[in-house]
């Protein structure tokens, strides 16, 4: 018998649609609350122990949606569209077909006449996104662009590789074009999927078990609303945190409306949740340059609404409104500054007699220099390098810039680890803390090919460079702990001789020519917010002490504060500690008279002089 071979290429010449992957991203005076003298003092808890008004012990967290519960899961459960029938099924349903192995390892099928063929099969073509496809799905009009690179390279300068920072659960519809109202009927909004709200309402009460202080500041003052009449637009990482934050100010009198400050850092369902609220939150995980400056302009530009007070993380939301509308300061009491970047350029402002309105330095703060900085970077530099590389510290040659609060969080951590840890330092303070701390102060240029990652963490520009990322060595990690993506020169690296690859979601291999690439996180953005979450406890300190600077300027009479930067009294400061005593359990000592006489202070503080940091 005679047997007849045809070939595999025209037993399959229909074509199997290639399968497209895509990554689915300084006042002497006392402060004013606006409270009475008996709520402030009963705001202050007892010395001798724990608060009998402590939030109740955490609640279970309700089940999370099992694995078929999301439109990923739904799609990845549906029967492919055109799927090729398997050999086997054809030997089931046609007895006449003998079915049998094919020499090269496939199946292969043989009719009665004796002709033998290669059973077709399913073949998966995978195709990455085209590497040059740009982030913004819409077209930037050029002169916001301009425009927003002279208010902010910081914060904006936004170049993709492969695919788009978000999830995979989520369409590509940009949520600029979508039209979305919360249950109440409000569109006031623009957040990625208003039916999240469920979820982000279960994270954001996981966050008030850990925020003690924000949860007693709202019980104990909402009664007086030392907020009412406040209108706050805000521009800051839009988590649960700082959900939590929110809606503490809304239960005080204010009236919020917030964007984001990063375009990587929101948390989709979150502020869904806060939409579902009421809410006005106008940001999503993933955002454009374009968007990010539409965000902030629709919380800034509404009809019948103008704000007189500002919460800013970065400074992007005061200098659009300086070049915008500056004839809002006119109505506005005064700003509120998180960040070491946007704390820097409200005093450039103020010194160049442009500041028109109070301002209050909480990065400055105690609360949030010695905790925030320092203990939420310790912790979350960890969790963002561990999730976005996998990789082991142990033995692993680590330079940090800087060793200001944020390096020696970072520096601790990785020691602690087993990395070998390099410092750099152009402060001979700072320098001398790094030394006595036990660790090596060195100029970046004389470890950069050997070091296995990169951290910076100054609130400078140009800190890590073109030469240096050429001379970094082979699967070098690069990241930054800074608020603004201007340490790292990641411009430079957007050259046609260089290859950018996407590894994983907000992780980047750049690639030279002779093969050698980096690791790039984040590109160049917040690692902590951007790659992984940061310790809810710690931001409970800073949200607090925002909180009492919006009520301290708010509340502030006609004079007492100038046109200038102002440091949070130190009695805040150590209020703001107080509240969150409790949850230690912990009982401080108080002073006798004769001891207070002795020191020269008051029994109930401040302990610290104003300039102490």
């Amino acid at each position: 018998m005679s047997v007849q071979v045809v070939s595999a290429a025209a037993a399959a010449a229909a074509k199997v649609p290639e399968v497209e992957l895509k990554d689915l991203s300084p006042s002497e005076a006392e402060p004013q609350l606006g409270l009475s003298a008996a709520a402030v003092g009963a705001m202050v808890p007892p010395a001798g122990g724990g608060d009998p008004e402590a939030p109740a012990p955490a609640a279970e967290r309700p089940p999370a949606p099992g694995p078929g519960s999301g439109p990923a899961a739904a799609a990845a459960l549906s029967p492919a569209a055109g799927k090729v029938p398997q050999a086997s099924a054809m030997k089931r349903s046609d007895p006449h077909h003998q079915h049998q192995r094919h020499r090269d390892g496939g199946e292969a099928l043989v009719s009665p006449d004796g002709t033998v063929t290669e059973a077709p099969r399913t073949v998966k073509k995978i195709q990455f996104a085209d590497q040059k496809q740009e982030f913004n799905k819409r077209p930037t009009k050029i002169g916001r662009r301009s425009l927003s690179r002279s208010i902010s390279q910081s914060s904006t300068d936004s170049y993709s590789s492969a695919a788009s920072y978000t999830d995979s659960s989520d369409d590509e519809t940009s949520p600029r074009d979508k039209q979305q109202k919360n249950s109440k009927g409000s569109s006031d909004f623009c957040v990625k999927n208003i039916k999240q709200a469920e979820f982000g309402r279960r994270e954001i009460e996981i966050a008030e078990q850990e925020m003690p202080a924000l949860m007693a500041l709202r019980k104990r003052a909402q009664g007086e609303k030392p907020l009412a009449g406040a209108k706050i637009v805000g521009c800051t990482h839009i988590t649960a945190q700082t959900a939590v934050l929110m809606e503490t100010l809304g239960a005080l009198g204010a009236q919020c409306r917030w964007a984001a400050c990063n375009i990587y850092s929101t948390l989709n369902e979150v502020a869904a949740a806060l939409a579902e609220s009421g809410f006005p939150v106008f940001a999503w995980k993933g955002e454009s340059e374009d968007d990010f400056w539409w965000c902030i302009d629709r919380c800034v530009n509404v009809e019948g609404w103008q704000p007189n007070m500002i919460l800013d993380d970065g400074g992007d939301l005061t200098h659009w409104i300086y070049k915008k509308y500056p004839n809002m300061f006119k109505k506005i009491k005064g700003i509120v500054e998180e960040s070491v970047t946007g704390v820097h350029r409200l005093y450039q402002l103020s010194k160049a007699g442009k500041l028109c309105v109070p301002a209050m330095n909480v990065n400055d703060s105690v609360t949030k220099q010695k905790f925030d900085n320092l203990y939420c970077c310790r912790e979350s530099i960890l969790d963002g390098l561990k999730r976005t590389t996998d990789m082991m510290f142990g033995g692993k040659q680590v330079v940090v810039c800087g060793y200001g609060e944020v390096g020696k969080g970072c520096c601790a951590a990785l020691k602690a680890m087993g990395s070998i840890v390099y410092v750099t330092e152009i402060d001979p303070i700072c320098a001398l803390q790094a030394c006595m701390d036990g660790f090596r102060l060195v100029k970046l240029n004389e470890v950069i090919r050997q070091v296995d990652i990169v951290i910076t963490c100054t609130g400078n520009k140009n800190v890590v460079t073109r030469e240096h990322l050429d001379r970094m060595k082979n699967s070098c990690i690069v990241c930054n702990m800074g608020h603004s993506n201007t340490e790292i020169d990641v411009a430079s690296l957007r050259t046609p001789e260089l290859t950018w690859e996407r590894v994983r979601s907000q992780v980047d291999h750049v690639i030279w020519p002779d093969g050698k690439r980096i690791v790039l996180l984040a590109e160049g953005r917040l690692l902590n917010l951007s790659c992984s979450t940061v310790p809810t406890f710690v931001l409970s300190i800073t949200a607090t002490t925002q909180a009492l600077a919006l009520i301290e300027l708010y509340n502030a009479p006609e004079g007492r504060y100038k046109q200038d930067v102002y440091l949070l009294p130190k009695k805040m400061d150590e209020y703001v500690a107080s509240l969150h005593l409790p949850t230690f359990d912990a009982h401080l000592t108080e002073l006798t008279d004769e001891q207070a006489k002795y020191l020269g202070l008051n029994k109930n503080g401040p302990f610290k002089p104003n300039y102490y940091r």
